[in-house]
């Protein structure tokens, strides 16, 4: 038999960890669970399991990560969308309602089934991150329901509602099993659609205030390897339009450049954080859990979706020349044409003033 790479080998060592991990966290809970049982179920050492993962948060996280990624894997697609709003928001609910844990089923275990993230948020910085995915959660589920990227910010707040009925409804679930009937939550979910739209939305008071992008004419060649976090397809990050770089605490930033490009250009949005292993995979377990619960409801063709990149490394930055490390605060965005990086910004609105970029030279 041929030796295995040192890659493969790593390959092997996390797989198994992985699987010993989840048995340990189904079977003790989190705060229980011990790295050293862990490696014990893996048949390895603890340095093995300290190789791989910083730690138990680590470890938690990337335990749910593999398994929501498993499930937009084998996702199944429908045949055809839902014929209303209301149908969608229901179907959906639906859909994400199958993770409620059963009277009966064992609290770790539901933790795990519902990808609780009761026991990981431990600091300010995954608490803000949560906050703007909620905001980057609703801005998708909106997109897929309107079936349009021009879709009004009305519909991203009747979103938003519907995720925090859903959210709540889980975090009343995971303290009383069985409590709260999907099919009613879903029902009300769907309801949400005919809520009458507010008074007119001006959008952020911030950016008739943010500084224009800067022309710029410089190569741009994307680092290999890169895979949209949302289609779960390889993805080519030199293509023509905007690519904006988001820490996980400027992530409701999104919004603002897809209503901000040009009707059909490709917008890409590169997540990064300052902890990859934390935040970052909260990020990555969040996207990956709503783009599974889409892909069973939404046939992919024609989603107007953002393609999403979940960079760990910081491979995007820096190929991008980013002067400063890449932290959850980032917001710094390029608009691309021909292989050339034509514009530049960074800062609050960033994604906004490189989307803009050009409309008046163009029109």
């Amino acid at each position: 038999m041929a030796r295995l790479t040192r890659a493969q080998q790593q390959q092997r060592t996390r797989a198994a960890v992985l699987v010993a991990a989840r048995a340990e966290f189904a079977a003790h809970g989190y705060a229980a669970a011990k790295v050293d049982r862990i490696a014990e179920r893996a048949e390895l050492t603890r340095g093995a399991v300290y190789s791989n993962f910083a730690g138990k948060r680590a470890l938690y996280l990337a335990v749910l990560c593999d398994a929501a990624e498993r499930e937009l894997a084998s996702a199944a697609q429908p045949a055809a969308p839902p014929g209303s709003r209301e149908q969608a928001l229901n179907a959906f609910a639906r859909v994400w309602l199958e993770r409620l844990p059963l009277a009966g089923d064992s609290p770790h275990h539901g933790h795990l089934q519902l990808r609780s993230l009761t026991p990981v948020i431990e600091d300010d910085a995954a608490r803000t991150a949560l906050a703007q995915l909620v905001r980057f959660e609703a801005l998708l589920l909106a997109l897929a329901v309107e079936g349009d990227r021009t879709v009004p910010p009305h519909a991203v707040r009747v979103a938003e509602l519907a995720l925090t009925l859903l959210y709540g409804a889980a975090s009343l679930a995971e303290q009383a099993p069985g409590a709260g009937d999907p099919f009613e939550l879903a029902r009300a979910a769907g309801h949400l659609a005919a809520l009458p739209a507010g008074g007119a939305d001006l959008g952020p008071a911030h950016l008739p205030y943010v500084a224009p992008a800067r022309p710029a004419a410089e190569p741009w060649t994307a680092p290999r390897g890169l895979r949209d976090g949302i289609g779960g397809g390889p993805l080519d990050a030199g293509a023509d339009g905007v690519l904006v770089v988001l820490g996980a605490g400027r992530l409701a930033a999104a919004e603002e450049v897809l209503r901000a490009a040009r009707p059909g250009e490709a917008v890409t949005v590169v997540v990064v954080s300052g902890d990859p292993a934390g935040t970052g995979a909260l990020v990555r377990l969040r996207v990956t859990d709503l783009a599974g619960c889409l892909r069973r409801v939404f046939p992919a063709a024609g989603l107007p979706l953002p393609r999403l990149v979940h960079d760990t490394d910081g491979a995007v930055p820096a190929a991008l020349g980013l002067r400063s490390p890449a932290g959850d605060g980032t917001e710094f965005a390029v608009r691309l044409r021909d292989g050339l990086i034509t514009a530049r910004a960074e800062g609050r609105g960033a994604g906004h003033a490189a989307a803009v970029h050009g409309v008046r030279d163009r029109s």
